[in-house]
């Protein structure tokens, strides 16, 4: 018996990095993976591998920052599958990380909170009324710590995370007694293709900068974000919502 037997997933980001990790992981414990990304190569190879490990999946190649695609992969998931159970918004971009706000451009500031912030509503917004349908669900939102401290350069990636979470407590609220959950987690420094830049040997001394910052001494894996999903997926987690879970190596103890 998987804890996730039986129940349906949408996993935005799911090609690479977190989301990846969680449809494997979701996949393992029992759930439909509906995977949802611009990357089709990344996605349908993601999805190979779910149904040669015995699982079952389909790729939807979508801009979760276009509300259009929202639609058709909401719509994609219950002709598949016939409910939606599970909701994992992953997909995010990163930067720039070298602009204060009087130095931010405009229209990076617009991809940044089209993707981490306009996405994952647009999604959620698509996804509800089938919870609803299926009497209740779980939406898990992954935000950063850069939601609640911040950081150096990284202004417009902070608010819409920010935004993140507080998109992800009014939906608590409001859809409680639907039996609709919403949580949210708040990785830190994940090892995952946006932190891939900080391998590079001109990086060295950035990252570990950032190193420095984390007690455990070390960058997480995207497992240990998905571990932290799952528990929001699964009925194991049935009386929590609103919550907010911190996996960051201990940065936010300091």
């Amino acid at each position: 018996m998987g804890r996730l037997d039986n129940k349906v997933a949408i996993i935005t980001g799911a090609a690479s990095g977190m989301g990846a990790a969680q449809a494997r992981l979701f996949a393992k414990e029992g759930a439909k993976i509906v995977g949802m990304d611009l990357n089709e190569e990344g996605l349908n190879q993601l999805i190979s591998d779910i149904k040669a490990a015995g699982g079952e999946g389909i790729a939807v190649k979508a801009n979760i920052a276009v509300e259009e695609d929202c639609q058709k992969a909401v719509k994609a998931a219950v002709e598949a599958f016939g409910c939606v159970n599970i909701l994992v918004n992953t997909a995010g971009v990163a930067g720039p990380f070298s602009s204060k706000a009087h130095e931010h451009d405009a229209d990076a500031w617009d991809k940044l909170l089209g993707i981490n912030l306009k996405g994952a509503f647009l999604v959620s917004k698509h996804v509800i009324p089938e919870m609803q349908k299926a009497g209740g669900g779980s939406i898990i939102n992954i935000s950063s710590i850069g939601a609640l401290i911040g950081g150096q350069g990284g202004t417009g990636y902070s608010a819409a995370k920010a935004g993140l979470r507080g998109l992800s407590k009014s939906i608590a609220f409001d859809y409680a007694k639907d039996n609709i959950r919403s949580n949210t987690i708040f990785p830190g420094q994940i090892k995952t293709p946006l932190s891939a830049s900080l391998e590079a040997p001109e990086a060295a001394e950035l990252k570990q900068y950032y190193i420095n910052k984390i007690p455990m001494g070390r960058f997480g894996d995207p497992d240990d974000i998905a571990y932290a999903a799952l528990y929001y997926a699964s009925d194991e987690s049935k009386y929590t919502t609103g919550s907010e879970l911190v996996v960051d190596g201990g940065v936010m103890s300091n």
